[in-house]
């Protein structure tokens, strides 16, 4: 990596996948190297943080991500995060990480049970991780949705936890899928995984409609710089 280039992001690639492009490209305007990596890869390159794109991987067979996360890269993304690397799920992403076991909680099709895509306001509840440091708690964003099964399910008890826990990371001002809490963000326990269901690489540039996204994934640029520091 020359000594003009950002940190290496590892866009995970899936059968199905549609927006890992869009993803790299945001990245990419970011500050950040995109590495787009096949999903039958077992290991990741060196990279400091890995991004699990919108789409429909395996083309949603069963249930959205239930077939993604046997993937060999899958293994590689547990160890990744295992180590303390910032991963994010975007959408089908936030999917695969919760049939993975890497994010508590399930994703359910919307209380509507039909296709949602719209632009949704979001509220971040908590500003001190990897994913939102460049945001401050209370902040409003506008990010579209694209989903047809982003209705974000947990029980009580977990639902308790994740409230006392801070891993509620950002709600829905208006719910658009029914997610129970309004819950449109979740982080693990150490809060470097996380699922997002609305898309921040299509919110990064004022032409379209909104800038926020460019607070999410520049954190998370921020965020593998520092892991991987680029070269003086």
């Amino acid at each position: 990596m020359s000594a003009d280039r950002g940190p290496k992001i590892a866009v995970v690639v899936f059968p199905g996948s549609n927006d890992d492009r869009d993803a790299a490209l945001a990245l990419e305007a970011l500050g950040g190297e995109p590495l787009l990596v096949w999903h039958a890869e077992a290991t990741l390159p060196d990279a400091g943080a890995v991004v699990l794109p919108g789409g429909f991987s395996y083309g949603d067979y069963l249930r959205c991500g239930a077939i993604a996360r046997f993937a060999p890269v899958m293994g590689a993304v547990a160890r990744f995060a295992a180590e303390g690397g910032p991963v994010l799920g975007i959408c089908n992403g936030f999917q695969v990480l919760c049939e993975a076991g890497l994010l508590p909680g399930a994703l359910r099709p919307n209380a509507s049970l039909s296709f949602v895509c719209r632009d949704v306001d979001l509220v971040v509840e908590n500003a001190d991780t990897p994913f939102t440091s460049r945001c401050e708690p209370g902040r409003r964003l506008a990010i579209p949705v694209k989903h047809g099964e982003g209705c974000y399910f947990a029980d009580a008890p977990l639902l308790a936890h994740l409230e006392a826990n801070g891993q509620i990371v950002m709600r829905y001002e208006d719910n658009p899928n029914g997610s129970i809490g309004g819950i449109a963000a979740v982080a693990n326990e150490a809060r470097n995984v996380l699922g997002l269901m609305p898309h921040p690489e299509h919110a990064v540039d004022p032409l379209l409609g909104s800038a926020d996204g460019a607070l999410i994934l520049g954190s998370l640029v921020d965020a593998a710089h520092e892991r991987v520091p680029t070269p003086a």
